[in-house]
């Protein structure tokens, strides 16, 4: 009968479109999705996982369904409906020499077409949609027709296995995400509202500090506030006043010879109390960082260090600045508008940027959207500038860079 010959067709249509909706399902499946939703006891999440870890088993097994499904959805419409679709054209009076090309011709069409939208195009996007969630459902079918076609699975990954080492193409690389991934999928999930923009901007400062060595984060010793164990009461006690920093490292004639830190308020106190102090008495060790640590490194260091703060030195020895919880924040965050003297990025009306000197040279290339060197000796937007010119720039020198 025609109607169970329409629905063999129709049938084998659909075993191809679950094929189709596997395989997408299952290559667009996180591993950590799937990871995470079989450590909740989701059914099918274990196979799924098991599947993805051997693509090349996989993707056999579906090219077998496919294929098998696709050859007998041919011979079934070609050698039966073709025929009975010719024979009705006969009778409806079309010449023989015409209606049986014509006959076989509509049904392939319409096979066709139906095998595209119903058994590829619409698995797909459903596939697309909740790839994961699908991949689980599937999962122990694939499983089960790869252990039945196991032998012809078995043959056609190594041959492909063979190919491609013939053409000397290496392993396969683990899938790593990248910052540039992670920032993408950032702006995605703000764009779709997922997130506010200034959680972003958090997301986005706490990536540039794993990024960051600790000469980028830490205060230059130009803008340090700082005790000298020669200087009388008088010029301690001035000194305590004028400073806005709850602790001030203390050296012995210059900076490169610090050996620790004082709480101002302590010094103050006794001040007050006899008009006299020992800085020396009131000094806390602290510990030392080279300036090429990474600023992660340092906020391990700080968590452990009785006083928050570290003095940093280059390779050389000499004192290059200090780094307190503060600036990691600020590295975060931002600069704070009470401690900035300008802000960092100005954009303006023509669409150039009017940048600070001091801003970071990664946050500078956010802005601009540009690409940094990986290995650089600059931190900040005036070191980036001074890279390209080779030279101190005077006022109103342009230069053209990175496009």
């Amino acid at each position: 009968m025609i109607e169970l010959e329409l629905a063999a067709v129709f049938l084998l249509i659909l075993m191809n479109g679950a094929f189709a909706l596997s395989e997408l399902a299952l290559v667009s499946a996180r591993a950590r999705r799937l990871q995470a939703m079989a450590d909740a006891g989701r059914a099918g999440a274990a196979s799924a996982l098991a599947l993805t870890k051997h693509p090349g088993r996989f993707l056999s097994t579906v090219q077998i369904g496919i294929t098998l499904v696709g050859i007998l959805a041919g011979a079934f419409s070609g050698e039966t409906l073709g025929i009975r679709l010719a024979a009705t054209l006969q009778e409806w009076g079309v010449p023989e020499n015409v209606a049986d090309p014509l006959g076989f011709g509509l049904v392939v069409v319409c096979v066709t077409y139906l095998s595209i939208v119903i058994g590829e195009l619409v698995p797909k996007r459903f596939a697309l949609r909740n790839p994961e969630g699908i991949a689980c459902v599937m999962a122990p079918l694939m499983g089960v027709i790869s252990r039945i076609a196991a032998p012809a699975v078995w043959l056609l990954d190594a041959s492909t296995t063979v190919v491609f080492w013939l053409l000397r193409v290496g392993p396969e690389q683990p899938n790593v995400v990248t910052d540039e991934e992670i920032r993408a999928f950032i702006a995605e999930a703000e764009g779709a509202g997922t997130i506010e923009p200034a959680e972003r901007h958090l997301i986005s400062g706490v990536m540039r500090l794993g990024d960051r060595p600790v000469r980028a984060v830490m205060t230059p010793r130009h803008e340090i506030d700082w005790l000298d164990l020669a200087a009388d009461v008088v010029e301690v006690r001035e000194k305590l006043i004028a400073t806005q920093h709850s602790r001030l490292p203390v050296g012995e004639g210059s900076y490169d010879a610090l050996i620790g830190v004082v709480q101002s308020k302590d010094l103050l106190a006794r001040i007050m109390i006899d008009g006299s102090v020992d800085v020396r008495a009131h000094i806390t060790a602290v510990p030392t960082i080279p300036d090429t640590a990474s600023a992660l490194g340092a906020l391990a260091m700080l968590r452990e260090a009785k006083v928050p703060l570290a003095l940093v030195y280059d390779e050389y020895g000499h004192f290059e600045g200090l780094i307190t919880p503060a600036d990691l924040l600020e590295s975060i965050t931002g600069v704070f508008r009470a401690e900035a003297e300008e802000p960092g990025a100005v954009c303006r009306e023509d669409g150039s940027w009017l940048l600070a000197g001091w801003l970071p040279a990664d946050e500078m290339a956010e802005h601009l959207q540009i690409p940094l060197p990986p290995e650089r000796d600059y931190q900040t937007a005036a070191g980036y500038v001074l890279s390209v010119f080779r030279r101190i720039p005077s006022t109103g020198e342009y230069v053209a860079a990175a496009g």
